[in-house]
């Protein structure tokens, strides 16, 4: 039965919806992390569950667990260090398994990377007032502010707005996709808090146009870095992995830059 663009959008958002299957398997070995860690020598505050699976954003085949781990310890002046604890910790927990840092995160690849967990290292700092802010190891070195109830808090914020009804998660989700099917070195994190962003100044959602100009603004941003929307965690990074210059990790997608190619998502008027 043939669909419409705006059909085909619909049934690509609900195929992009991680399964129940995939969700139970990527929190499998939650309890065995979680014990790893609290018995470790920097000791545990709390865990706290974040990113994509979470956030209800998640990419079905592209979802690994992210937690973050709030250590007691003093905060080392090198993330080296925090993230050195966490690796060694884990590694002799589970010395089957490829355990690698993988800034600002350590990797835990369970069944040969089938089942990631990649575990954040955060030290709860006094910088949000009665909201959590943690430093966490940045993507290069040195150390970043993470608000991650903040962050979550202001994406569902967005995606309650009546007029754009779910629009801030199921644009993420589409950016997110974009992403990974193209490999774009781009945080998943900054797409997220984007999407959240480009969605609250909207009057209604289309997925088919509005992936489009979301894509233009990228571009015309040149993927600058954003202010925290909620004043809480610092500045939210791009964070290329591969050192690509900003503009062209998004131009690659239009065959060159869509301003002077005429290459653009919309018809010309």
């Amino acid at each position: 039965m043939a669909l419409s663009v705006h059909q085909g959008f619909d049934s690509f958002l609900q195929q992009l919806v991680p399964t129940a299957g995939e969700r139970d398997a990527k929190a499998r070995h939650r309890r065995s992390v979680e014990a790893s860690l609290e018995a470790s020598p920097f000791g545990v505050f709390l865990f706290r569950e974040t990113g994509s699976f979470t956030h209800g954003t998640g990419v079905r085949g592209h979802c690994d667990v992210d937690l973050l781990v709030s250590i007691k310890a003093s905060r080392p002046n090198s993330s080296d260090t925090a993230l050195g604890w966490v690796k060694s910790t884990l590694q002799a927990s589970f010395p089957s398994t490829e355990v690698v840092v993988r800034r600002p995160t350590v990797q835990v690849r369970f069944n040969g990377g089938a089942e990631t967990w990649e575990v954040l290292p955060g030290f709860v700092t006094l910088r949000g007032g009665d909201t959590p802010v943690y430093d966490i190891p940045g993507a290069a070195g040195g150390w970043l502010d993470s608000a991650p109830t903040a962050h979550l808090g202001y994406v569902n914020e967005v995606n309650q707005i009546p007029a754009v009804a779910g629009g801030a998660k199921r644009l993420a989700r589409l950016a997110k996709a974009w992403k990974y099917y193209n490999n774009v070195p781009i945080s998943s994190f900054y797409l997220e808090m984007r999407a959240a962003q480009y969605v609250a100044g909207i009057s209604n959602f289309i997925p088919v146009w509005d992936m489009c100009l979301f894509l233009e603004k990228l571009s015309g941003h040149q993927l600058a870095a954003m202010n925290d929307p909620k004043n809480k965690g610092g500045t939210v990074y791009r964070l290329l992995q591969r050192g690509n210059p900003p503009r062209r990790t998004v131009q690659a997608q239009y065959g060159g830059d869509p301003r002077q190619k005429g290459a653009r998502c919309l018809p010309e008027e």
